[in-house]
């Protein structure tokens, strides 16, 4: 009996870790996953398929245009009658293959889109406020930038994104993330800028006729330099809030 009692809670118990697998992932991740290398990968895999295929395809049609060519003007092509079992081998099989491809890929995308929705827990969170035709940055400490978004490198980063006015899309090409900001709700994204340095950020969704213009930058600084202009931002925003 207590060979079965145990059994019975060993089955049990992974039963509850196969169900709890299947649950949603909590909004922040307890390790970091960067899914700008992922999406570069895919995309590469991508590229390789649709050119092996292509190639695949292309030698194909001209062993057909050689093979089954009219060599004088009086040949008649004619056509062979197939089985019904080799009419549903030559449908099923190169569907198989090219979908079992597909959904191979698919799911990879899928994987990645899921890193990138599962934010870090030790992100650090900038608020954004989308206007036409600006991009505004407040940080924890009330510090405002326009068009400049300044960040630690080395710390995740999250953006809690809103609209005053209409849709735009913040779009990041260098870290491979793009996410729309509206008005009365609350989108986040979230990027892993690894080393210093200065990366585009431009909008991406139509929202005017300066549309083209809405544009500005990421400033990736090394950690001590941030800290002291955050510093310096902060008591500049609490001497505006004093005075006023």
């Amino acid at each position: 009996m207590h060979k079965l009692g145990m059994t019975g809670l060993s089955i049990t118990s992974s039963l509850l870790g196969f169900i709890a697998s299947l649950l949603p992932v909590n909004s922040y991740a307890k390790e970091i996953v960067d899914p700008a290398a992922g999406f570069d990968k895919l995309w590469h895999e991508v590229m390789i398929d649709i050119t092996i295929i292509g190639v695949i395809f292309g030698l194909i049609m001209i062993y057909f245009m050689f093979k089954y060519r009219r060599r004088n003007e009086n040949d008649e092509g004619s056509q062979q009658q197939m089985s019904h079992l080799s009419s549903v081998g030559w449908a099923v099989i190169p569907v198989f293959m090219f979908l079992a491809d597909d959904l191979y890929m698919a799911a990879n995308g899928w994987q990645l889109y899921n890193d990138y929705r599962n934010v870090p827990e030790d992100a650090f969170e900038v608020k954004l406020e989308a206007a036409m035709w600006t991009w505004d940055y407040t940080y924890p400490n009330g510090a405002k930038t326009y068009n400049d978004l300044r960040v630690p490198a080395g710390r995740p980063i999250v953006l809690r994104m809103t609209s005053r006015d209409t849709l735009h899309s913040h779009y990041i090409p260098d870290f491979r993330i793009k996410e729309d900001s509206m008005p009365g709700r609350v989108t986040y994204i979230w990027f892993y800028p690894k080393e210093p340095g200065e990366h585009v950020v431009t909008c991406a969704e139509y929202c005017g006729m300066l549309h083209s213009k809405m544009y500005g930058k990421v400033t990736v600084m090394a950690e001590d330099d941030f800290n002291a202009w955050y510093m310096a931002e902060g008591n500049k925003s609490e001497q505006n809030l004093a005075s006023n």
